[in-house]
């Protein structure tokens, strides 16, 4: 007769879930859309003086099978729209989006002609918009504390962000002003 080591299904799976959620906090993998200054912006954040790899999203993938954090940087277009809902599309789930700066985020006030698109969330879902023009670095390194934050459960982070003054909630999505 055969021994085996059992566990109970509940304890495991709880077990699972939070491995899984673990990994996925620190492992995001960013697909950039830089398409403006906002661009230069995040470049400067994937350098050695912000280093997000200690938030573990150094593993920037430019193919949307392999990503599931869309950091859009920059201004849409509405010819860009359909691309960038394609990507989206592609993209593995669970999957997040940051809208980085205020063109990505509403058009910005400098470029509202026709062929500009106001703000991403008419054509995809937004999780963490950061406002600025240009957006600070570490404005972004908060919207990623805030995105494992919320990955866990907690809203412990967002509490404290507010008390600092460097977020605010519009239309029920956080807004980072850092």
């Amino acid at each position: 007769m055969a021994e085996y080591i059992t566990t109970k299904s509940g304890a495991f799976k709880d077990f699972i879930k939070g491995v899984v959620s673990w990994s996925r906090k620190w492992s995001f993998w960013p697909i950039p859309i830089g398409t403006a200054c906002c661009g230069i912006e995040y470049m400067a954040i994937v350098a050695s003086h912000f280093d997000i790899s200690r938030w573990g999203a150094e593993v920037v993938r430019f193919s949307p099978r392999q990503a599931d954090l869309m950091v859009v940087a920059g201004t849409i277009t509405r010819k860009m729209a359909d691309v960038l809902r394609r990507v989206w599309e592609q993209m593995a789930e669970p999957k997040w989006v940051i809208s980085f700066g205020s063109c990505a985020s509403s058009g910005n006030g400098i470029y509202q002609t026709y062929s500009v698109l106001d703000g991403i969330d008419k054509i995809i879902p937004v999780d963490v918009y950061i406002a600025g023009c240009p957006p600070r670095p570490e404005a972004f390194l908060e919207a990623l504390e805030y995105l494992q934050s919320k990955l866990e459960g907690k809203k412990e982070y967002f509490e404290e962000l507010k008390q600092k003054g460097k977020i605010i909630q519009m239309k029920g999505k956080p807004v980072i002003i850092g």
